[in-house]
């Protein structure tokens, strides 16, 4: 943590209940610090660049990836970590990795890919990422994995099943318990939820699929234009956009302190342990989440749901599922070191290579495994490769 002491309630590096694999200390940094910097120089931290947060990566320089999107829930969740005086080191290693298993094409990848592994017990990005750090990434002589704190492990897995749950043990445990993570993996979580919220405003009007006037028709988004038009008249557009998603993300956040110090006052932790068999204590106020339903409403009906985005996930969810469907038909066109990593080829080895390609990779991999026929003219034809092969040439590695 840097900025001054330690609350009694925070996360403490010292006292991590540790790693897989013991390791010599990490001094002079902190071992929350060693994670933070191993998350930060992984292969699979890198690929989120090009992966879509909601606009598909070549259909813009300037939309959000994945990568800006982490990095963005990184620095709210630092900041709020510092003003409850939490371990800024593990809040930002949380933030850092919470995609890492995340497929390619947003959630219209994630979708296809759970529909296609259903009868081997689904696809869930949370759980990938765990999986990322846990096996997949190659990186060290004496292990699988990154090896990571089980703190760190434990804010990345955000939920899961109960079978998944017995069959992470002790990570596993707290959600067929009922017992919460650290403050600072339940700030993260909510941290990610103020990001995309309003990153996806500003995004939703570059793209022109969202406008100021109905934007304006929410409450939280008018009352902060009505004092920026106040305070700086005749302002451009786009420095008015920016002015009011400041404004908006402030009080998204002074809320979320003020209700998690409600919280803290009324259980008054002493330590982690006490913050785990809390209830959960970070959390927004009612009337902050029913000021925030309306620009939720907004972005599902006129940004998620607009017929232009819809047509290109639409066409992100075939190419996952023919690229599935392929690869576990024809194990040798996997790539080596997945049929050698998992020895016997099967649908979760196909699932790991699918979740780790880039956007444009899995387009590629598309047109590579079928040919010249009517399916790949028919992707070449849509507004989802447009762009992509254009870019120079990429690698699953």
């Amino acid at each position: 943590m840097t900025g001054g002491a330690l609350a009694p309630y925070a996360a403490r590096a010292a006292a991590s209940l540790g790693r897989r694999f013991a390791e010599p200390p990490a001094a002079p940094r902190s071992e929350f610090q060693r994670d933070r910097d191993r998350i930060v120089h992984c292969t699979a931290f890198r690929r989120l660049e090009y992966k879509t947060q909601v606009f598909v990566n070549h259909e813009g320089d300037l939309f959000r990836t994945r990568l800006t999107h982490s990095i963005e829930v990184a620095q709210i969740a630092r900041s709020i970590a510092r003003r409850l005086a939490l371990d800024e080191d593990l809040i930002e290693a949380i933030s850092l990795a919470h995609d890492l298993g995340h497929t390619p094409f947003g959630h219209a990848g994630q979708d296809a890919l759970s529909a296609c592994m259903a009868p081997w017990g689904g696809f869930e990005h949370n759980l990938q990422s765990l999986r990322v750090v846990d096996e997949l990434e190659q990186r060290y002589g004496a292990f699988d994995g990154l090896n990571l704190c089980f703190e760190t492990r434990e804010g990345i897995l955000k939920h899961c099943s109960p079978a998944n749950a017995r069959a992470l043990g002790e990570l596993g445990r707290r959600f067929l318990e009922h017992r919460q993570p650290s403050l600072e993996a339940q700030l993260a979580n909510l941290a990610d939820e103020i990001a995309y919220d309003h990153h996806d405003v500003d995004d939703g009007l570059r793209s022109g699929l969202l406008s100021l006037d109905e934007l304006e028709s929410v409450d939280l988004f008018a009352d902060h234009a009505r004092a920026v038009r106040a305070r700086f008249a005749d302002l451009a557009p786009r420095r008015l956009v920016h002015e009011v998603l400041r404004r908006m993300i402030s009080e998204r956040i002074e809320d979320l302190l003020a209700q998690t110090r409600t919280g803290l006052a009324a259980v008054a932790p002493t330590d982690i342990d006490a913050v785990r068999l809390a209830p959960p204590l970070a959390a927004f106020s009612d009337a902050m989440l029913a000021r925030v339903r309306p620009l939720k409403q907004l972005l599902h009906s006129r940004l998620y749901r607009h017929a232009r985005v819809v047509a290109v996930m639409d066409e992100a969810r075939a190419v996952v599922r023919e690229l599935f469907g392929r690869l576990l038909a024809e194990p040798t066109l996997l790539p080596d070191e997945h049929r050698i990593r998992n020895n016997a080829i099967g649908p979760r080895a196909v699932s790991d290579y699918i979740a780790g390609m880039t956007d444009r990779f899995a387009i590629r991999e598309y047109l590579r495994i079928s040919g010249d026929g009517p399916a790949a003219a028919a992707l070449l034809a849509s507004p989802l490769a447009a762009g992509a092969l254009a870019a120079r040439p990429v690698s699953a590695g």
